[in-house]
Parts: C-alpha cells; sequence; structure tokens
C-alpha cells in the first residue's frame, strides 16, 4: 500500500514537471534574448532605453506598467533617455533627460513622463528647450520654483552624468529604441508573435536570471 502511494505521488508530480520544464524552455537564447559579453549586475535590474520622441516607446507605456507590476520586489527598474536619435537635435533630447531626472528627484517620473509623451505624440506639440518642458511640469501642477532648484541641484546633475554613462556602456546594443537591456546581460528579442504579456514576462523572467 505504501509503494502505491509513492507512485501514485510521484504520477502526479510528472505533469507538473513537465509543465515547469515547458515554462522553463519557452524562452530561447538566440530567438528571444541574447547573452551580452558583460558582466552581469550584483542586485536584478531592468533598464529601458527610450526616446520621447519615439512613437514606438509611447506605444510601449502600457508594456512598462505591466513590467513595474509583474518585477520582484527586489527588482529595479530604470528608464534611460537616450539623445542619439533624429527626431530632434541633441540639446532638445538633453533638456528632456533632465526634465525626466527632475520628475525623479520629486517621485513624479511616471506622471510626467506620461505628460511629456502625451504632450509630443497627443497635442503635436513641439519642445525647444527645457523651458517648454518646465511648462509641461507647470501645468500638470509642479510648482516652478521647485522645478528650478532641482535643475541645478547636485542630485539631479549626478543623476544626468549617470543617465549617460549607462548610455555610453551600452551603446553598441542600442540600434533603435525602445531597448532593454536585464541585469547589465541580457537584451531581450521581440518577436512578431509576441504579445504584450508575452514581452513583459520576457524581461522579467530575464530578470530572474544570472
Amino acid at each position: 500500500m505504501k509503494k502505491f502511494a509513492v507512485l501514485f505521488v510521484m504520477a502526479m508530480l510528472l505533469p507538473l514537471t513537465a509543465c515547469a520544464q515547458e515554462g522553463t524552455a519557452k524562452w530561447k537564447e538566440g530567438t528571444h534574448y541574447t547573452v551580452l559579453d558583460e558582466e552581469a549586475t550584483k542586485k536584478p535590474v531592468i533598464t529601458e532605453f527610450f526616446s520621447f520622441w519615439c512613437p514606438h516607446c509611447f506605444q510601449f507605456e502600457p508594456i512598462v506598467k505591466q513590467i513595474k507590476e509583474k518585477k520582484g520586489e527586489n527588482t529595479k527598474f530604470e528608464k534611460v533617455h537616450v539623445n542619439f536619435m533624429r527626431f530632434t537635435g541633441p540639446d532638445v533630447q538633453d533638456a528632456a533627460t533632465h526634465a525626466m531626472l527632475i520628475a525623479r528627484a520629486m517621485k513624479q517620473e511616471d506622471a510626467m513622463n506620461t505628460a511629456i509623451f502625451n504632450y509630443i505624440h497627443k497635442q503635436r506639440a513641439t519642445i525647444t528647450n527645457l523651458k517648454d518642458l518646465r511648462n509641461i511640469f507647470v501645468v500638470n501642477g509642479v510648482d516652478g520654483a521647485e522645478f528650478d532648484k532641482l535643475a541645478t541641484s547636485f542630485g539631479v546633475n549626478n543623476m544626468i552624468r549617470k543617465n549617460q554613462q549607462l548610455i555610453d556602456k551600452n551603446r553598441d546594443y542600442l540600434s533603435g529604441v525602445p531597448s532593454f537591456v536585464i541585469n547589465g546581460k541580457y537584451q531581450p528579442t521581440f518577436t512578431a508573435d509576441m504579445t504584450f504579456d508575452d514581452i513583459a514576462d520576457l524581461i522579467v523572467w530575464l530578470s530572474e536570471q544570472k
């Protein structure tokens, strides 16, 4: 009887094991992701390289929201705004990076990123300098004086330097945006048959790899 019970439990576990193996094998190196010749970060981090002017980045925002909801509590998510797109000049792109990091210092990054995206892609308005971005913040309830104070702060300037360092470090892997580097070592590849859920799940799965 005891032997039968053991066999029964093993039989029940076999389908579960098969499902686990199937889930692990769902994402394949060379098809769904590339392993970069880089040392992995000590802690899990999902880095998104994007541009406010990129229409695909704008459309990708709902997926970014999913990723943030699905990622582990100890996994950091960071957005890096690039300045090498051809939609507008590098000075204007740098101003947008500056504004994004001011919003980060205010802990209003998500709201202000949405406001900037909408200003460009929904209102079809033009941004020419940091003053235009300041106006977007003020219209959306941000204190202009606080914006000005943070714009010249050591903390924000340090974040600007780190943003550029991440661009420089990963530039060889950035043929366009949106693009992700996970744990400093993995880069996902999105195939035509993938859904928004698939993309989010792949990125979260990569963040769990060493």
